[in-house]
């Protein structure tokens, strides 16, 4: 089973443009709602909605903006390169180039918190985030989030 088995072939987007972070939430809401069929509205104020209570700039140039959404049926991630990294408001101050999108049905409770957890742990690989910025490719992306790491 892939790691990030949530993480759908169709929800990556290696080269994505935007000029602000309020940009980048709202092309994430948008490509999210293509293939979730929840509205892009809804999405889009659950992200900000999350985002006011503090930055999902978790440092390093990465972000996982998340939340809940009624009418989802299931966890559902999105990864988004970025052409240009844009200020995030990280927590470390640095500009973001790479988003996960994490998406998770309103009654998920602690299976939000640990497909979020195991985002965070999967970006943190060592080599990881360096082999997701070189490639602009989705089909390369993809298989870079979703590969078992290599047994130590």
């Amino acid at each position: 089973m892939p790691l990030l088995d949530f993480l759908d072939p169709q929800a990556v987007l290696p080269a994505m443009r935007v000029s602000g972070k309020k940009q980048a939430l709202q092309e994430l809401a948008s490509h999210a709602a293509k293939l979730t069929h929840v509205s892009e509205s809804a999405i889009y104020e659950a992200l900000l909605q999350r985002e006011r209570l503090g930055s999902t700039g978790i440092g390093e140039g990465i972000a996982i903006p998340h939340g809940k959404l009624p009418g989802l049926t299931r966890i559902f991630g999105l990864v988004a390169r970025l052409e240009k990294p844009i200020d995030f408001e990280a927590l470390d101050g640095q500009q973001v180039d790479v988003l996960f999108l994490l998406l998770a049905p309103e009654g998920a409770g602690a299976d939000h918190l640990k497909a979020l957890a195991r985002v965070a742990r999967v970006l943190r690989e060592p080599g990881l985030i360096e082999r997701v910025r070189a490639t602009k490719d989705a089909a390369a992306l993809y298989a870079i989030m979703t590969e078992l790491p290599k047994a130590a």
